[in-house]
């Protein structure tokens, strides 16, 4: 395996390393089979807390009832699907979940119009079948195959944008837990422990929607986005940390005020309202979500590291606001300056460098 130092992103078993150590060395209560830690350990590692000396960071900052309905719907024969809008932290939970449950999140299809059911099934070595006919050695075993042999977690990321007849592949492995393989006369049974935690995109309603039946084999948990100001200024002030740390993008992390004005900008484009309720906005196309937030501040951060003088300014943030809210030009244009107009330049000298950045590049 190639040195954790040298990935470009981590998954969560290796950045969490000693968080997930430490959490086994201390953990006392029963472990289901397959699991490596018990139902509370890896409640502790996802919301935060102690494990003897060492403290655990909270992966999810949200309602913990939730984060306790999804560990308990992955203790018993039920699928799991988090559903919310872009930016709720969907991806992030089913993966930081998977690798504290069992130590692998790597098991992963990323669901696209051209994701094929043999990616959620298996498929071939065509050279090899050609050669011998079907074998074990020509099998090429999907995700959730190799899942369902170990006992593990597969995660299908963005399930909704697959086409139906892909989606309904899962309904007879998610009824049957087994999959079919008839070119070797064979059923191949899941291994205890083996579970599926999907995603879906509220956004992606209508594009291909789950058909009943599949959902029915799922326990459908719905996640919120940020309810708060302050809430969504904590989730991502701690991811832009993270993530600049994993990237070395120096320590000159934006200053809280920056990100309180990012915030405060995609609350209220993404609402169509000023926060006091005051203002009716337009809405831009695209979606302003907390995502998108944590990508602006770390693309500015490397601006500023890279062009600028190491610490994030207003110029850094303009830049990232623009690409962020202009995604259709002949209608987020005007979106946007409505915005610096009717908005932000009447916010005074707290916001006068920032709305001058922002008004400099849309001449």
């Amino acid at each position: 395996m190639m040195d954790k130092q040298k990935m470009l992103r981590q998954p969560a078993e290796l950045l969490y390393a000693h968080e997930l150590a430490a959490l086994k060395a201390n953990d006392q209560g029963e472990k289901p089979h397959g699991w490596q830690l018990s139902p509370r350990s890896v409640l502790t590692f996802i919301v935060g807390g102690r494990a003897g000396d060492t403290p655990i960071t909270p992966k999810y900052i949200g309602n913990n009832r939730l984060v306790e309905i999804a560990i308990a719907t992955l203790l018993t024969d039920r699928a799991l699907l988090l559903v919310g809008e872009p930016g709720t932290a969907k991806s992030w939970l089913s993966e930081n979940l998977t690798a504290a449950i069992h130590g692998d999140s790597s098991k992963v299809i990323q669901g696209t119009a051209g994701t094929s059911e043999e990616q959620v099934r298996y498929s071939w070595n065509y050279a090899m079948l050609l050669a011998n006919g079907p074998s074990e050695e020509a099998l090429v075993r999907s995700p959730i195959y190799r899942a369902m042999e170990q006992g593990g977690i597969a995660r299908f990321e963005e399930i909704s944008r697959c086409a139906s007849e892909v989606q309904d592949a899962l309904i007879s492995i998610l009824s049957e837990k087994t999959i079919s393989v008839p070119e070797l006369g064979q059923d191949v049974p899941a291994a205890r422990g083996f579970s599926v935690i999907a995603t879906a995109n509220t956004r992606d309603r209508g594009v291909n929607d789950m058909s009943s039946a599949l959902k029915r084999r799922f326990n459908i948990i719905v996640l919120p986005a940020p309810s708060d100001l302050d809430t969504e200024v904590a989730i991502v002030r701690k991811r832009v940390g993270e993530i600049a740390a994993n990237y070395q993008l120096g320590e000159a992390l934006p200053e809280d005020d920056a990100v309180r004005k990012v915030v405060t900008i995609f609350r209220e484009l993404r609402a169509g309202k000023t926060l006091d309720g005051k203002e009716k906005l337009k809405q831009p196309s695209g979606a302003i979500s907390t995502a998108e937030a944590i990508s602006l501040l770390v693309g500015s951060m490397a601006l500023a590291s890279s062009f600028g003088s190491g610490q994030v300014e207003e110029a850094d943030l303009a830049a990232g606001l623009l690409g962020a809210v202009v995604k259709d030009d002949s209608k987020d244009d005007v979106v946007w300056l409505e915005y610096l107009e009717n908005v932000m330049k009447k916010r005074g000298a707290e916001w006068r460098g920032l709305y001058e950045a922002c008004r400099g590049l849309t001449q």
